[in-house]
């Protein structure tokens, strides 16, 4: 009988796993894994760097519910997809992360990349193994696969030393032990508080619901749905909790959203942590006397910040919400018991019509609403919001907060972003696991655009992923928000830019003298990087240029990176807009 090697071992259990793509990067000793992963119908997709192979995993266990898989070699593969790592655990994407390591034998003799993997990432990981015996390999595979997506999303770690995987077994059984894991198990809240939640909102004056990503992961949008319909009550979506219930609702908040969480006197959390992006709940963004009531899956979230840790519901958030809606049942909240319904409707209005007008604002270099408004128009066109073909990476704090409120979503996870870490980098890996999860499935199903929305130093991280979607014909389109800088440029033209470059050169920069530590180059032709990888490339300056290049790169079949210029902005304070917030001075 025919020996089995490690690396076919592994490739088996995955694929007895129903894994059907990894991503990664090979090198010895793990190239053989991917070869013999390949042979057996696993698609392979390989990256140019761990990161945005790391970041594209999480972000593939996160579309699809199951882990996404990512393959590295050892010691420096390791610490590069540790980016991927950290993203996975602060957002809770389920990630399953395979990496080669040096032989068992030569341990702490400075074997070829010998690293601790295991040191390393316990801390950081949900569950780290080292398997020592080939016929541990699919029982360890399967565990970290598993402990990855069960309870609170993270990372499941298997480090796979070069001798197992290329040793031999002459048992082939041993490959097939493995079972698909199932869905995990759901469960639902105390009935007890259950009941005390639903009295307070029947009370409440001004009621509202938060939904954040958790219910998007957890494919509970229609549940969702019917308890905002049926109760009345308000809703506002986190960035990636966009599209749970479609951004054209009446009932949506998000243009509202300072007034919801000023005016809102009981909160219902689904699927979101009180973290910077909500404010921690904090006054003065939110009411100082509203009731937090969280629902997560994770028990350790409830309390946190200005959440009551004597209303929360752990549980799964869709187990939770079938809950609400049964003892709500007949039960809609009364708008007229205060002005809060008004005082929502105003600040929308207000809100909408100032956004309306920045959209309108021709001057040369664009605006960053003027670009997107644009953009928005071609694709609205092309593609209507409403039969929800289009997905949207952003990345970049101007263009993530500003593109978020202008390009609607009616459908959930159609929109990912930097996330809970706020992590720049990961456009490429997203949009390519997006690319994946949507478009290598039913050949009947709608094919669904990406379309990422990238600030150039944001792209800058991980723009030779460009030459990975030319690589496997994915149809990306790309737009570089370029304004010359980290949040912002530091030139009106050419021809200053050169000057304090120079002075920066000659070492005679002093304050405004030269280059700052924001600046970027001078309109870098991001554009030329598609044409290099065989994809198209465009130069827009104008909103008819931009237009132009939209519409000709939403129907191109190859990767296509739309170079936009914008005008540089001015210096200011460096932060994400969701952060002027709350923050008290230190005194020292």
């Amino acid at each position: 009988m025919p020996s089995l090697t490690g690396a076919q071992i592994i490739a088996r259990t995955l694929h007895d796993l129903d894994v059907t793509v990894l991503f990664g990067i090979v090198g010895i000793p793990v190239v053989e894994i991917a070869e013999e992963a390949i042979n057996l119908g696993i698609r392979y997709i390989g990256f140019r760097n761990e990161q945005s192979a790391s970041y594209a995993a999480s972000a593939y266990g996160y579309l699809s519910g199951r882990p996404g898989v990512c393959l590295v070699v050892g010691g420096p593969g390791v610490l590069h997809a540790m980016a991927g790592i950290g993203n996975s655990s602060a957002n809770a994407f389920p990630l399953l992360l395979l990496a080669g390591s040096s032989e068992s034998h030569l341990t702490s003799r400075g074997a070829f990349q010998e690293l601790d993997a295991i040191s390393l990432l316990t801390p950081h990981t949900k569950l780290p193994l080292r398997p020592t015996g080939l016929d541990l390999i699919p029982s360890a595979i399967a565990n970290a696969y598993r402990a990855s997506f069960y309870g609170r999303p993270g990372t499941g770690f298997v480090d796979l030393p070069a001798d197992l995987i290329q040793g031999e077994s002459g048992e082939r059984e041993i490959a097939h032990n493995v079972k698909a894991v199932a869905l995990p198990p759901k469960w639902g809240a105390q009935k007890d508080r259950i009941s005390v939640v639903a009295q307070l909102l029947r009370g409440a004056k001004a009621p509202l619901i938060v939904v954040g990503k958790g219910a998007a992961y957890a494919k509970v949008e229609s549940l969702v749905r019917e308890l905002v319909e049926k109760t009345s009550i308000p809703f506002l979506p986190t960035p990636m909790g966009k599209g749970v219930l479609p951004d054209s609702h009446p009932q949506n908040t998000a243009s509202a959203r300072s007034v919801a969480l000023k005016r809102a006197d009981v909160v219902l959390v689904l699927g979101a942590r009180l973290n910077w992006i909500l404010h921690f709940g904090d006054a003065p963004k939110w009411n100082p006397n509203a009731l937090i009531i969280q629902v997560d899956i994770s028990p350790e979230e409830i309390g946190r910040n200005q959440g009551d840790a004597s209303l929360g519901l752990v549980g799964d958030v869709g187990v939770v919400t079938e809950q609400l809606l049964g003892v709500l049942d007949g039960w809609r909240w009364d708008p007229r018991v205060s002005d809060y319904t008004q005082r929502l409707s105003e600040s929308k209005r207000n809100n909408e019509a100032t956004a309306a007008a920045k959209a309108k604002v021709d001057k040369s270099p664009m605006t960053y609403e003027r670009a997107f408004s644009t953009i928005k128009a071609v694709l609205d066109r092309l593609s209507p919001p409403q039969e929800g073909n289009i997905v949207y990476v952003s990345e970049g704090a101007n263009t993530m907060d500003i593109s978020r409120s202008i390009f609607s979503v009616e459908y959930p996870r159609l929109r990912l972003d930097a996330g809970t870490y706020a992590t720049m980098g990961v456009g490429m890996g997203y949009a390519i696991a997006a690319h994946v999860a949507y478009n290598n499935g039913s050949p009947y199903a709608p094919k669904k655009k990406i379309v990422a929305l990238e600030g150039d130093s944001a792209f800058g991280f991980s723009a030779m992923e460009v030459e990975t979607m030319a690589r496997y014909q994915m149809d990306v389109l790309i737009f570089v928000i370029n304004n010359g800088g980290v949040y912002h440029g530091d030139s009106q033209d050419g021809d200053q830019w050169l000057k304090l470059q120079q002075a920066t050169v000659e070492g005679v920069a002093g304050k405004g003298d030269g280059l700052r530590s924001w600046s970027l180059g001078w309109e870098v032709g991001y554009e030329k990087i598609a044409e290099a990888c065989g994809g198209r490339g465009f130069l827009a300056r104008t909103p008819d240029e931009l237009a132009r290049a939209t519409e000709e790169g939403f129907k191109a079949n190859v990767p296509v990176v739309v170079n936009v210029l914008i005008e540089a902005g001015k210096a200011g304070k460096l932060e994400f807009g969701w952060q002027a917030s709350t923050r008290k001075a230190t005194k020292l």
